[in-house]
């Protein structure tokens, strides 16, 4: 098992940028694959970023050139870095792992509780 805990989210205007955190703990083996996801009000949970065990880095369309996905195995944390904020940007934000790469998709086994993202114009 593994435990995951997003922080970092908040407030911000356009433009601007936040920077999340997802600290995982328990077996931390299981995050050979991790990745950020957000749902937005009345809209499905879709991929943001994903890195693999290897570091290959996979971004969605909507967010490449502005958000960037990184993480630190000593320190057993996932961070998203976002910039250049859109209003389309506010959704909560969750952060996955699993022993098994699905990349952008919805398989993972382990989330976290989310963290609320609000780009207001």
């Amino acid at each position: 098992q593994v435990q995951l805990v997003e922080s970092g989210g908040g407030s911000v205007q356009a433009g601007g940028s936040l920077r999340l955190s997802c600290a995982s703990s328990g077996d931390t083996f299981t995050n050979d694959y991790m990745a950020w996801f957000r749902q937005a009000p009345g809209k499905e949970r879709e991929g943001v970023a994903a890195v693999d065990t290897f570091g290959l880095i996979t971004y969605a369309d909507s967010v490449k050139g502005r958000f960037t996905i990184s993480k630190d195995s000593a320190e057993n944390t996932l961070i998203l870095q976002m910039d250049s904020l859109k209003p389309e940007d506010t959704a909560v934000y969750y952060c996955a792992a699993d022993r098994v790469d699905f990349v952008l998709s919805t398989g993972y086994a382990f989330w976290g509780q989310g963290t609320q993202v609000t780009v207001s114009s």
